[in-house]
């Protein structure tokens, strides 16, 4: 289970000062399994996947991701939930117990797993493309030689028979903007990218061929580069990570500094990092010791987790991301964690 996710689901189990709860009902007994997701639970004991981001914004003392784990014991009441803490330990911290099958929830109220998130891509995300990364083709020239053109208009690119290219054949426009150097290191890690539409060709030569515009985001002219056809609208669902890795935000959709739920961020993590599609990082900030009200120094204070990102697309070093919760600002070089089960 995602360690975010745990932390995420202790915060369904947190009061709100603002509420009473009945505790005149016995509890249901439920041990954290293996393969539990954040918005599963939630699901299940509120009726609500999504009802998470509300409590862990209004609890902001519970900012670690590594209070619950699997062997965790949780009190299930009619109308909330507490976590029942180890004799001897303090809150936040309770050992994992082993499972004792009296302890489990009755087999005609358990589930296998509780279902994995998904998120949905609009295809208007964009990419960094990386050096090794080559277009398929470009429009060289409009119909009339017009500076911007769009849906069921002509247009004439550099992909002929001699590419593999037939009539029918799909392509995605896009538009390179501009280089993105890293915030920490200053590498340039490679052309920020947007999508701009799709074409399909209708007639097909040696070297060249014609093609209509099918679907247009934004406004498209000569030079647009094109690769192999994606999908407007995908799913993407959550996949549990492999691997611990750390990296950092590098750049918006946008070209925004400031960043918040539902921004696209690309990362300086890829597929040779170990990072895959569907992975969920959360993003984090350390916080600056006061030395005033100390008898020793401190040299570190355990870091905040600000927000969430799940990837959306990998490159080979580079990636695209989905913020799906943001607590505070969120800024470009802010670091990412990324945390195996």
């Amino acid at each position: 289970m995602n360690k975010i996710c745990y932390a995420a689901f202790l915060l369904l189990f947190v009061c709100l000062p603002c509420v009473v709860f009945a505790q005149d009902k016995e509890p249901t007994i439920y041990v954290v399994q293996k393969g539990d997701t954040l918005w599963g639970l939630s699901k299940r004991f509120l009726n609500d996947p999504f009802y998470w981001p509300n409590l862990w914004e209004r609890n902001q003392k519970i900012t670690n991701p590594h209070f619950v784990f699997p062997g965790q014991k949780l009190r299930i009441y009619p109308d909330h939930g507490e976590v029942e803490q180890s004799a001897g330990m303090p809150a936040g911290q309770a050992a994992a117990q082993p499972i004792e099958q009296e302890q489990q929830m009755p087999s005609e109220k358990k589930e296998e797993t509780s279902p994995a998130a998904v998120f949905t891509v609009t295809g208007g995300e964009g990419f960094l493309m990386e050096k090794d990364q080559t277009p398929a083709g470009y429009i060289h020239q409009t119909a009339q030689n017009r500076q911007l053109v769009g849906k069921d208009d002509v247009v004439y690119t550099d992909i002929g028979r001699r590419n593999g290219a037939g009539v029918g054949n799909v392509f995605s426009i896009f538009k390179k903007v501009g280089p993105i150097t890293h915030p920490i290191i200053n590498v340039v890690l490679g052309y920020k990218v947007v999508p701009l539409g799709m074409l399909q060709l209708s007639e097909v030569d040696e070297k060249v061929s014609k093609a209509i515009i099918t679907k247009s985001f934004m406004e498209i002219g000569a030079g647009s580069f094109l690769m192999p056809y994606r999908p407007a609208k995908t799913e993407v669902a959550q996949k549990a990570a492999s691997r611990d890795l750390v990296g950092y935000i590098v750049e918006t959709r946008m070209g925004n500094n400031t960043i918040a739920t539902g921004d696209v961020v690309y990362l300086d993590l890829g597929k040779s990092h170990g990072l895959e599609t569907g992975n969920m990082l959360y993003v984090v900030r350390d916080v600056v010791p006061d030395q005033r009200y100390t008898m020793e120094r401190i040299d570190k204070l355990p870091s905040d987790v600000i927000g969430a990102i799940v990837v959306v697309e990998t490159g080979e070093n580079t990636s695209t991301g989905l913020v799906v919760k943001s607590i505070e600002a969120i800024y470009v070089g802010d670091r990412v964690e990324l945390k195996k089960n």
